[in-house]
């Protein structure tokens, strides 16, 4: 085979790949200016430009409950959205939430979501604007008598909470 007629497809190829490969954002505003105005652009200070201030915060406020019930934990975690805008909460995967019971030590000694489970699809969920998200969840772990912190934790990964809860078995 002629080197020549296959010199020049590898090189057009290997245009065609630097053209596409990554560049940083200077490198790629660069490129689409005349040399004129690239060599003005990278012999002149940059001025910052001013950032917007946003004007309605994105807030959400939980807030956790638990009810005993003989040997019945009733877990209760409400999500409020109390600013102006829609709130979309971002989930890794089908689990949403978990609560944990911790005792007076603070060890592990039941978690709810402990041998469920969940599916490996990407979530999300809206909380509009003055609304709230209502989790509700019932356990009956075996626990002794004592003191025992609840925890319960939203699993999103864009604002990702936990709640702590004191309660007693008597």
């Amino acid at each position: 085979m002629n080197v020549r007629n296959l010199l020049i497809p590898l090189l057009c190829l290997g245009a065609v790949a630097f053209a596409c490969g990554p560049r940083s954002h200077t490198e790629a505003s660069l490129v689409s200016m005349s040399v004129a105005q690239a060599t003005r652009a990278a012999t002149s200070p940059q001025k910052a430009k001013p950032r917007r201030r946003e004007t309605s915060v994105t807030k959400i406020t939980p807030s956790f409950a638990i009810q005993v019930d003989h040997n019945t934990l009733r877990f209760s975690l409400d999500v409020t959205n109390v600013g102006k805008k829609n709130v979309e909460l971002d989930f890794p995967d089908g689990q949403t939430h978990d609560f944990v019971v911790l005792d007076s030590i603070g060890r592990e000694v039941y978690r709810w979501g402990q041998g469920r489970m969940f599916t490996q699809s990407v979530q999300n969920r809206t909380i509009d604007s003055g609304e709230t998200l209502h989790i509700a969840e019932h356990g009956t772990p075996s626990l002794p008598q004592g003191s025992y912190v609840a925890v319960a934790t939203l699993r999103s990964t864009n604002f990702p909470m936990q709640e702590r809860v004191a309660f007693e078995l008597r």
